[in-house]
Formats: C-alpha cells, structure tokens, sequence
C-alpha cells in the first residue's frame, strides 16, 4: 500500500509497467470537471472510474480484495477514510471471488484506517485488503484500475 500526494506521484511509475500511463492521465485530466463514468486509458490494462457517492460508516464499509487489478484511488473532493488489513489475514469471506468484477469481500476488521482528501492518493495491490468510502458527507473521487 502506498499513501501519498499527486504532486509525487512520478515517483511511483516503476511499480507496474502501466503506471507511467495511469499517472499520465492523472496528470493531463482535470478531474475535478470530469463527470462520473468509466475512462478508457490503455485498453484492459488501464482504465479510470470517476465516482460520487456517499461515505458510509466504518461497520458499513467491507473489505474488499482484487487478483487482477491494482487500485489507485484518488480524492478529488471531500474527506475519505480506508480501513486497511493485509490480505492474508483477511479470513472471513462473504461469497464467492467474483472474477467478472476482480472482487471479493470480506467482515475482518481493519487492522489501520487512514484518510485522503483533495489531491491525495492510495495505492492497493492484491495483497491489501481495503474498505473505501468511509467517512462523512459526499465524496468525489477517482479510482484508476491497473493490471497487476
């Protein structure tokens, strides 16, 4: 997991062969102005969601876990609180891994929370188990999706 800000971010394109062009985006898109929907970047590889919703409270917000993509999401409006826990102790699944969506969800406990706001960013890959969109009042943000 990485916590940072988008002013850095350059810093992180040697993680994944994708990322140079996930940060480019980034980087080139007012995201701010972009209405909510689905971003093409680079095919399967790389696409971006823009997203507003509601936070919820922390015993709403289910861990979730991904095989497939790498999330790197972005505050672009509000305050927005994760709950973390590595993935291999997250022991008590709800369902089945639903690999059309890469997802699987599960209610262990986080281990650690932490909060975004504006222009701030977090990266999980597959061995972190993540519970987004915890807090208080609306949020805007954007969730890129990178091939792992």
């Amino acid at each position: 997991m990485v916590i940072d800000s988008l002013k850095n971010c350059a810093q992180y394109t040697s993680l994944n062969p994708h990322f140079a062009k996930a940060f480019y985006f980034l980087a080139t898109h007012d995201l701010a102005s972009m209405a909510p929907g689905k971003y093409p970047v680079d095919g399967d590889n790389v696409y971006a969601n823009v997203v507003e919703g509601t936070l919820k409270k922390k015993e709403d917000a289910k861990l979730e876990v991904h095989d497939q993509y790498i999330d790197i999401q972005i505050c672009i409006r509000g305050k927005e609180s994760f709950g973390w826990l590595k993935r291999e102790d997250c022991k008590k699944p709800v369902g089945e891994y639903n690999p059309e969506k890469d997802i699987l969800f599960f209610t262990d406990e986080p281990s650690t929370y932490f909060s975004l706001t504006d222009g701030e960013f977090t990266i999980f890959f597959p061995e972190d188990g993540h519970a987004p969109m915890v807090g208080e009042g609306p949020i805007k943000k954007c969730i890129i999706k990178v091939k792992a």
